[in-house]
């Protein structure tokens, strides 16, 4: 048999176990919105951890940070990590109770936008709706992502046309989204932990055992200036947007620049986003015993550091391996792809690359599921149609997951989008939009409505003109516009709501139950 129809088969196979968890949780999807949309607050500790840590990380742990790795060396990808373990244990630490909490005593919230709309008290729903936009736009280009994601992963598999297999993998992720909402994305994306985790562990296993050991690796990347720094950054030379080829085949590098201050804190920032991901907090409200979540935060940290340790790790024995593989950085993401099909058999490697798609798949749903919440119960129900039945918003719900999903299908129709790029952009976006106004939300009883708002206009704001105005400047412009935004947020939530009118009492109580909530 072919190789490639042993590949398929072994992917088909994972695919009809994804079909069959999203039929089984069918009837239950269909019994309410608060089931369809936060599983009806029944998870386990264990599906808890696994579904936020898999459907946070995405395609981009398989593809984008071995492709940055790859590309760039050690620095920019060890940072960036080192940053996304820390925010992981801290959001787990500080976040996830109080939330847990604080989402059943504000009216039973079961959507981020709901949650701010009922913790601030609003008549008039501008904080939710505000919210619930900026979900709508940050979730599109973030499902986007995932579905340049798969559609390189099938296109390089298959040798069919990206836009063809982009189409056919957005098309799988909303059928099965579509049919069984929350607790079937919760429970697939437990199992996509699982394959991710151990698709990651093998890959990195076999490419150490291949290369000669770790010494091996070190000796034959070390050569390249500043690949293997934590200070400093390797700079591929470049012609016309392609990496140049000594006359011995060998890649060609220019001197390494520095890495140093500003551009490391700049890069670390990526931990202060998981404070704004509606895809991990969506977890912590939907967990149904509160007191598991300390098992859960130890699930999550151990998989996180495994994982992205491995991520990074491959990215640098892939260059060691096949140095002259990959002439642009998008062309680099597909590291992680090579590798599997060189080092395993096929029926094999389908099982290890498998672990792209369940990444890719765990993201999308999540995204997908939650911006068509956001729009279902905050502004349809919430302001359109406030009686609207919870049937009618069920069914709003599938339409506009449809409608957001062929939205992401436009934006990804370009094959050289790059993953690392796409989901930078939309992690900013949530970080700086909701991780300051969470943070006050929860931990400051005089944050104000007015400083709600504020903070997050400011924030969203902020990304766009750092990201399209600042950041072609260069200089001290040119780091992640998730870290100045994140700070002009917090500032204006501080200084609006110290300038504005104290909360309610009301307000205050149920700050202070939420604070003793166990």
């Amino acid at each position: 048999m072919p190789d490639k129809a042993q590949i398929l088969i072994s992917m088909s196979c994972y695919i009809a176990v994804v079909v069959g968890i999203g039929l089984h949780y069918a009837r239950r999807a269909n019994e309410s919105s608060e089931n369809y949309l936060i599983g009806g607050r029944t998870l386990g500790p264990w599906v808890t951890a696994m579904g936020a840590e898999a459907s946070d990380m995405s395609g981009w742990l398989l593809m984008g940070l071995p492709g940055v790795a790859y590309w760039y060396g050690l620095s920019d990808a060890i940072w960036t990590g080192i940053g996304l373990l820390i925010g992981t244990y801290l959001n787990w630490l500080f976040v996830s109770r109080r939330l847990r909490g604080y989402t059943v005593i504000a009216n039973d919230s079961i959507t981020i936008p709901d949650f701010f709309s009922n913790r601030f008290k609003e008549n008039k729903k501008v904080l939710m709706t505000i919210a619930a936009l900026f979900i709508l736009v940050f979730f599109t280009v973030y499902a986007a992502s995932c579905f340049v994601t798969v559609g390189k992963l099938f296109s390089t598999l298959f040798d069919i046309k990206y836009q063809y297999m982009m189409i056919a993998g957005a098309l799988f992720v909303i059928g099965y989204t579509f049919i069984g909402g929350f607790l079937a994305e919760s429970a697939s994306d437990f199992m996509q932990g699982i394959i991710m985790f151990f698709s990651l562990v093998a890959v990195l296993f076999v490419g150490v055992t291949t290369a000669g050991g770790i010494d091996a690796v070190i000796a034959n990347v070390q050569q390249i200036p500043g690949f293997l720094d934590f200070f400093g950054i390797a700079n591929p030379k470049m012609v016309d947007g392609i990496q140049q080829v000594s006359e011995f085949g060998d890649p060609l590098f220019a001197e390494a620049s520095p890495y140093v201050g500003l551009t490391i804190v700049s890069t670390m920032s990526w931990g202060l986003g998981y404070f704004g991901m509606p895809q991990v907090l969506m977890k912590f409200m939907a967990i149904k015993n509160p007191s598991e979540l300390k098992l859960s935060r130890r699930i999550a940290v151990i998989w996180c550091g495994i994982s992205l340790c491995a991520a990074i790790s491959i990215g640098i024995i892939g260059r060691a391996l096949y140095p002259t593989a990959f002439g642009t950085q998008g062309g680099a993401e597909g590291i992680f792809i090579l590798l599997s099909t060189n080092f395993f058999a096929p029926l094999v490697a389908g099982l290890v690359m498998a672990g792209i798609l369940a990444a890719t798949i765990s993201s999308s749903d999540s995204y997908l599921l939650i911006a068509a919440g956001a729009f279902s119960k905050c502004i349809y129900q919430g302001i359109m149609r406030k009686e609207a039945t919870d049937r009618t918003v069920l069914h709003v719900s599938r339409i506009t997951l449809v409608v957001i999903a062929v939205c992401a299908m436009i934006i990804a129709m370009d094959e050289n989008s790059v993953i690392f790029t796409v989901v930078s952009f939309a992690w900013a976006g949530f970080g700086a939009t909701f991780g300051p106004i969470m943070l006050f939300s929860l931990f400051w009883k005089r944050t104000t409505r007015a400083g709600a708002i504020a903070g997050m206009l400011s924030g969203a704001g902020m990304v766009f003109l750092w990201k399209l105005v600042l950041k072609p400047l260069g200089g001290v412009f040119g780091i992640y516009e998730l870290f100045p935004a994140f700070v002009v947020s917090c500032v204006f939530i501080l200084f609006i709501s110290l300038m504005t009118e104290e909360p309610s009492e009301e307000i205050k109580l149920e700050f202070e139950q939420a604070r003793n909530f166990r």
